[in-house]
């Protein structure tokens, strides 16, 4: 079978070791990023073209794939970029659009729609695990959209993660994906909080996550970035607090809106806010530990 040939859009911390596993796997990738300064990377990589615009990564390849912060710019490039009409209606019969970026599942299941009365697939499939786990290619990947799609687009999302899950219908990876956020983000704050209570206490915060991380309350912040980024004072994971606290909104926002218990999630995001108007929109998100300690 011809291996599928892809255009990527977003050659960030997350897209640029995405685009180097997509290479690696045999894949020939067309790239565009608004920073000419992304495709240095590339230079000396066999398969991978640059692209001078997101049409011209886009132009005669089978999936084109978004690697973008949100829904707000996926929208504004398919429907009113540069050509008024944007790049969808620019797109050909029986190419995929794959959205792996942090989107809203409600304007990804339009996206679908709309996307589907001009004969151009769509898949949501976004990822968890940082960019660590984008480097090593063993990402999560959860994924929406028609069965058909998703199988077509499986050989290209294989050579990005290990944990594959078709989900639902289109907009369903957008929903697990933004409510695994959430789940993270909580997750994350309780143990600040938690430690914060321990050292004010007298207690060593290693020892405390040791217990942690031997006991019920382990979660990914007690085995990965306690000690790694927040106890070491590096707070230097990656992932951006700003980008935690929107993601959070995504969550929220889709919480709310399947009128689900929303208590919990609406002072989880108060405090991301809180820590964001503090920290500054640079911080990395594991400077939420700080805080709560209020330095």
């Amino acid at each position: 079978m011809k291996a599928l040939t892809l255009g990527f859009v977003g050659l960030g911390q997350m897209g640029l070791p995405m685009v180097r596993n997509l290479l690696r796997a045999g894949f020939v990738v067309k790239g565009f990023d608004v920073q000419p300064s992304a495709y240095e990377a590339f230079s000396k990589e066999t398969g991978f073209a640059v692209a001078e615009s997101v049409a011209a990564a886009a132009a005669g390849t089978d999936v084109l794939i978004l690697m973008l912060p949100d829904s707000k710019v996926v929208d504004r490039l398919l429907w009113s970029a540069e050509d008024p009409a944007g790049l969808a209606v620019q797109l050909s019969p029986g190419q995929i659009v794959l959205d792996m970026g942090s989107s809203d599942p409600v304007c990804s299941r339009e996206n679908f729609g709309r996307l589907q009365a001009l004969g151009v697939g769509f898949v949501d499939a976004p990822v968890s695990g940082g960019v660590k786990r984008a480097v090593d290619g063993s990402l999560a990947i959860m994924m929406g959209g028609e069965v058909s799609e998703v199988e077509r687009v499986r050989p290209v999302l294989q050579a990005l993660g290990k944990t594959l899950v078709h989900v639902g219908a289109a907009g369903a990876g957008h929903a697990v994906k933004a409510l695994n956020n959430f789940v993270s983000a909580s997750g994350l704050l309780a143990v600040c909080e938690a430690l914060v209570a321990a050292e004010n206490f007298g207690i060593d915060p290693h020892l405390v996550n040791q217990v942690f991380n031997a006991s019920t309350g382990k979660n990914n912040t007690t085995e990965h970035k306690v000690e790694n980024f927040m106890l070491s004072g590096g707070f230097n994971s990656g992932f951006a607090l700003s980008l935690m606290r929107k993601d959070l909104q995504t969550a929220f926002g889709f919480i709310e809106r399947m009128e689900s218990p929303d208590d919990f999630a609406k002072t989880c995001l108060k405090v991301w806010q809180s820590a964001e108007e503090s920290l500054g929109r640079g911080a990395d998100h594991t400077e939420m530990y700080r805080h709560v300690r209020g330095a």
